[in-house]
């Protein structure tokens, strides 16, 4: 029998967590519950999804899912009443893969956790044969372990800003539009907001390779990105 995914629950209503565990129990995950920020950092290894309110008394979630960030690549959805462009942006920011907002429909939170599982279990497969080193300047990606350096020193990404930069540094001075971006990575359609998710994680993954100024990553006006 396969192993059952695992998904933790954070919010401080426990209303909200009894109707959580009672949906997504019975498709078959097994559900982790907590109630505040340093409960979801303390349970979030090992997880396979991290279900995350961001208004919660004490630290917010935003703050939680920053020192999950440290640790842990865990897909995080963010389950809240804040349906604000700015709240958004400040969740992605936070390292956040995705976003929902309050009131829900079941389909559309199965759908968006079926989605995130699905990519993170694809993304964290090993190959069954050695991929080479993905060099570009002085950043080397190793596709097997995931994992990105900087002239020697390692680099922490999300599993959306990896991919991100392995699929730009994968075709050097090749322009990516941010609608080619999204498609490839998140693997769904592009919608009117799927251009902030891009931008977002691009300043993100800038944020946390220029520490030296160096500059790695081109917006090539009107028409995309690209690495040169």
């Amino acid at each position: 029998m396969a192993e059952k995914q695992k998904i933790l629950v954070v919010d401080d209503e426990p209303e909200i967590r009894e109707v959580l565990q009672m949906m997504l129990s019975s498709e078959g995950y097994e559900i982790t519950e907590a109630c505040n920020a340093q409960e979801a950092v303390e349970k979030a290894s090992g997880k396979d999804l991290v279900i995350l309110d961001i208004m919660m008394p004490g630290e917010s979630g935003i703050a939680a899912c920053t020192k999950i960030r440290e640790k842990n690549n865990v897909p995080i959805l963010f389950l809240t009443a804040k349906s604000g462009e700015h709240d958004k942006v400040l969740g992605f920011s936070a390292g956040g893969d995705d976003y929902l907002v309050k009131p829900f429909s079941y389909m559309e939170l199965l759908s968006r956790v079926k989605a995130l599982i699905r990519r993170y279990k694809v993304y964290q497969k090993q190959e069954e044969k050695e991929e080479e080193l993905v060099c570009y300047r002085d950043i080397t990606i190793d596709p097997d372990l995931q994992t990105v350096q900087t002239a020697g020193e390692k680099i922490a990404l999300t599993e959306m800003e990896y991919q991100i930069l392995l699929l730009l540094i994968s075709h050097p001075r090749k322009v990516f539009s941010v609608k080619e971006i999204y498609e490839l990575v998140w693997k769904e359609e592009f919608l009117p907001n799927s251009g902030n998710t891009v931008m977002v994680h691009i300043r993100n993954i800038r944020r946390k390779l220029e520490k030296k100024g160096e500059s790695y990553i081109q917006n090539i006006w009107g028409r995309g990105y690209c690495v040169n």
